[in-house]
C-alpha cells in the first residue's frame, strides 16, 4: 500500500531549492515527508490544492520581534503579535529581550517570558537574550536555557531597565560568548556622534540628530571587537549604507559578521516623511532615498545576509500622533504583518526574485538563529507553509491590521502580494487555538 501522508499540497508554483516549480508536498507529524514533482498522486488524509495564481513559500522567520509583554503588553504582547506574524506569512518570531518588564537578562526574566508565551502563541516563538552591564554571570546560564543568542546597545535603549554597554564592556561579553560559541547582536550606534533631537514636528531635526556617522563608527567597534575575540557578531537594524564597506571588508578578512536590515530602510525615504509623521520614527532612522538604493545593492552582493522587521511597536499616545513632535515620539515601526509584502512590492520593481526575497525573508533570518528546520521547503524540515498570490494587491488600513495598535507609516499604501493562509506544522494557523510551540536554541 502506498504512503498516506496527513497533508498533500499540490500546486503549479512550490518555492524549492530548486526554485519554483510544480510539485506535491507531503506532511506528517507536523514535518515535511517528500517533495515531488506535480503528478505522483501522493494520497493524504487531507489535500491541498493551490490555486492558479497561488505560490507555497516556506514560513517566514522574523529574528527581530519586540513583543514587549510582559510589563508593556499595551504596546503589543504574544496574542497580537503572533496573530500578526501569521497573517504576514510569518511562521516562527524570535522575540527581542527588552521593552518587557523585566528584560530577558536573567533566566527567572526568561521563565516569566515562556509563561506568557505559552498559552497565547498562534506560531512558533523563541527568544534572545539580553547583555547589560552587570549580568556577564547570567550570560552562560540564559545560554544553557536555550535563548538564541544576546542582544546589546551601544548606545541608550530607550528603555532605562535595559541599559547599554561601553565599547569595552562588549567586548568583554564577545570574549565570554565566544567560549560557548554564542552569537551577539548589535544595535550599533555611537552615542558620541548623536545629537538631542530638537523638539518639533520636523524631521530633517530628528534625522540630523542620528547622522551616519554614528552607526559607522559603532559598526566599525563591533568589527574590531569581534575581530580581536574571534567571536560572532551580528550587525541589527543597518540604515547607514555607509557602513557596507566596512561590513564587507571585515566578512573578506573572515571576521565573523553577519548584517540585517528592514522593510522600512528599504521601502521608505527621508524625502517622502512629512512633518509631524511621527509613525515613521525609529532608531537609527530611515535616510535618503540613495542611501535606500545602496542598501538593495547590498543585499544582492551578499553583504547584508537578511531582511527582519524590527517590530517595535507603542502605544498611540507615545507615538505622539497628535502634535507630532519628533522629540518626544516612541521611536520604532510597527511592520510585523507588513514585512513580505512591503519588500516584494519593491523588489519586483527592481527584476528581482520572489525566491531571492524569500531567502532573506526565510532561510537567511532561520541560519541566523541556528533554526536548521525552518526556512526552506525540504523534507524533513518543519512544515510551516505560506500561501501567497504574489500579484494581487491591497490597501493598508491600519485598523485591519492585527497588531495591537492601529499606528503605521504605510496606511493608504498600496502594496502587492498577499499572504492567503498560513500553515505551522501542516496545521491551518487559526488565532483563537494557540498552537505555536516555545523554541529552544539547540532544539529548534
Amino acid at each position: 500500500m502506498a504512503d498516506r501522508y496527513d497533508l498533500v499540497i499540490r500546486g503549479n508554483a512550490v518555492l524549492t531549492p530548486e526554485g519554483i516549480v510544480p510539485a506535491e508536498v507531503a506532511v506528517r507529524d507536523g514535518s515535511i515527508a517528500a517533495v515531488v514533482p506535480l503528478g505522483a498522486g501522493l494520497a493524504g488524509e487531507r489535500l491541498l490544492e493551490l490555486a492558479d495564481d497561488e505560490t507555497l513559500l516556506p514560513g517566514l522567520v522574523d529574528t527581530h520581534v519586540h513583543v514587549n509583554e510582559p510589563g508593556r503588553t499595551e504596546w503589543e504582547g504574544f496574542a497580537s503579535a503572533t496573530r500578526a506574524a501569521a497573517a504576514g506569512g510569518i511562521t516562527t518570531l524570535i522575540d527581542m529581550p527588552l521593552n518587557s518588564i523585566p528584560p530577558t537578562v536573567t533566566v527567572e526574566a526568561l521563565e516569566i517570558k515562556r509563561a506568557c508565551a505559552a498559552p497565547q502563541a498562534a506560531v512558533d516563538v523563541g527568544f534572545w537574550g539580553g547583555a547589560v552591564p552587570g549580568n556577564e554571570a547570567d550570560l552562560r546560564p540564559l545560554h544553557d536555557a536555550g535563548v538564541f543568542g544576546f542582544k546589546c546597545f551601544l548606545v541608550h535603549s530607550g528603555v532605562d531597565e535595559f541599559p547599554h554597554l561601553e565599547p569595552a564592556e562588549m567586548e568583554t561579553v564577545l570574549a565570554e560568548l565566544k567560549t560557548v560559541d554564542a552569537l551577539l547582536i548589535v544595535h550599533a550606534e555611537d552615542p558620541g556622534q548623536i545629537r538631542d533631537t530638537p523638539a518639533g514636528p520636523q524631521y530633517a531635526g530628528f534625522l540630523a540628530s542620528r547622522p551616519p556617522e554614528a552607526e559607522n563608527s559603532a559598526v566599525g567597534q563591533v568589527i574590531e571587537a569581534a575581530r580581536r575575540t574571534g567571536a560572532r557578531a551580528h550587525i541589527l537594524h543597518l540604515s547607514s549604507a555607509e557602513a557596507l564597506p566596512l561590513i564587507r571588508a571585515a566578512k573578506d578578512d573572515g571576521v565573523r559578521l553577519t548584517a540585517e536590515t528592514c522593510p522600512h530602510y528599504l521601502t521608505l525615504t527621508a524625502e517622502e516623511i512629512p512633518d509631524g509623521a511621527t509613525a515613521f520614527k525609529c532608531c537609527p532612522p530611515i535616510r535618503a532615498d540613495a542611501n535606500r538604493e545602496q542598501l538593495w545593492a547590498g543585499l544582492a552582493d551578499g553583504t547584508i545576509d537578511c531582511i527582519v522587521s524590527d517590530h517595535s511597536p507603542s502605544t498611540q499616545d507615545l507615538k505622539d500622533l497628535v502634535r507630532g513632535d519628533f522629540g518626544v515620539a516612541w521611536g520604532g515601526v510597527s511592520s510585523l504583518q507588513l514585512g513580505l509584502a512591503l519588500i516584494w512590492t519593491e523588489a519586483r520593481t527592481r527584476g528581482i526574485s520572489l525566491e531571492r526575497v524569500v531567502h532573506w525573508m526565510s532561510a537567511a533570518p532561520a541560519a541566523l538563529a541556528g533554526l536548521d528546520r525552518k526556512g526552506g521547503i525540504v523534507p524533513g524540515r518543519d512544515a510551516d507553509f505560506a500561501v501567497f498570490a504574489p500579484a494581487e494587491t491591497f490597501t493598508v488600513d491600519p485598523a485591519a491590521l492585527q497588531h495591537r495598535n492601529p499606528v503605521t507609516p504605510y496606511a493608504g499604501k498600496r502594496l502587492t502580494g498577499v499572504v492567503r493562509r498560513t500553515l505551522l506544522a501542516g496545521v491551518d494557523v487559526d488565532p483563537g487555538v494557540p498552537a505555536g510551540r516555545l523554541l529552544r536554541r539547540g532544539e529548534a
